[in-house]
């Protein structure tokens, strides 16, 4: 990737940047410049194949935080031409503050189906992961847990482990339930599961599986490419221990469907490469790129046409919830306003 001619303005609001001095391009349809939220290890696979098919270069900004407030500050003069982000409140918010332009494209309408694009055509998903439950497999039979609403069961008190509630990934969970069952079911059920709780919320994913194999929870929430980089991890082998002391279940099997959530792309609002922005998406949702979702990173391709194949077919398929994935984002609020009422 190259370097860039001149260095941003950094705003006073504080960002945790992993590339500092991003600086502004011209435009240029050999060049597109990506604000990120996806990690370079997540990124760099696409971005490499691009670059070598079709000689376009790619100046990356990642951040952890804070993106939609920088394209805020930057205005017109924001030389940003995609977001790439890994959960759909993020892209929503993108498309609340008028940070995003309209596409339209019948590449993306063809690959991607209507319950995973935005019906304003601001964004679109190009994977996804399921949140899954996590059981350890010496203490909990693999029938006792068959829907995400088991968890509310008091026979799992003092059993279950989760991140907090108000981490992204949580928070879409408690939104489709109150998407499907209304705010005030949502609520009993995320009370209940919060007196389940083994220990205070704390840690990643991958924490919840440490501590199953520690002893500390039979249960856990996590992502299913969370697991797959523990069970394939040569750099960590502990970690690799974690996952084998852990079975994963995919929920809902028999009614509405595992929950979801998406990683996504959007075209900035002023990007001085529209063009080169929309065809790079527009490939990111073809077969090669959705195997590299699949293959590499342990994501599930939107494209339905790409079949699975390789280590993601370790732990089989599931049913997907087919609910409007903005139905998530619509009911984000709701969610965190109930994850503050029961401590979670």
């Amino acid at each position: 990737m190259n370097s860039l001619k001149s260095t941003f303005w950094i705003s006073n609001f504080v960002f945790c940047f992993s590339l500092l001095n991003f600086v502004i391009q011209s435009a240029n349809a050999k060049e597109i410049n990506i604000y990120s939220y996806r990690s370079p290890a997540l990124l760099t696979p696409f971005t490499s194949e691009y670059e070598k098919e079709f000689s376009v270069k790619f100046n990356i900004l990642h951040a952890k935080k804070g993106l939609a407030q920088r394209l805020k500050s930057e205005g017109k003069n924001s030389p940003a031409d995609l977001i790439l982000t890994e959960d759909i409140s993020r892209l929503s918010e993108l498309s609340d503050m008028d940070l995003v332009r309209t596409f339209n494209s019948p590449i993306i309408d063809k690959n991607v189906p209507h319950h995973l694009r935005d019906i304003n055509k601001k964004w679109v998903s190009l994977s996804t992961r399921a949140r899954i439950i996590g059981i350890s497999n010496k203490r909990v039979s693999s029938g006792a847990i068959q829907n995400i609403e088991d968890l509310a069961n008091p026979k799992f008190k003092g059993k279950i482990c989760t991140r907090i509630g108000s981490h992204p990934y949580n928070r879409a969970l408690l939104a489709s339930i109150i998407a499907h069952q209304g705010e005030r079911k949502a609520q009993l059920w995320a009370e209940a599961l919060v007196s389940n709780f083994a220990r205070k919320p704390k840690g990643n994913d991958r924490a919840q599986a440490k501590a199953i194999y520690s002893g500390e929870c039979d249960i856990v929430l996590m992502n299913t490419y969370y697991f797959a980089l523990m069970k394939f991890n040569e750099e960590n082998p502990e970690q690799k221990k974690w996952a084998q002391a852990t079975d994963i279940i995919f929920y809902n099997q028999n009614n509405r469907g595992q929950h979801i959530n998406v990683s996504g792309a959007a075209v900035a609002k002023y990007s001085k490469n529209y063009n080169a922005a929309l065809k790079f998406i527009e490939w990111l949702t073809m077969p090669k790129a959705q195997k590299i979702y699949a293959n590499i990173n342990f994501e599930y391709p939107v494209n339905p046409n790409v079949k699975l194949d390789g280590k993601i077919m370790e732990w089989g398929t599931f049913k997907a919830d087919e609910l409007p994935i903005s139905k998530i984002a619509e009911f984000s609020k709701k969610a965190q306003m109930i994850i503050d009422r029961v401590g979670w």
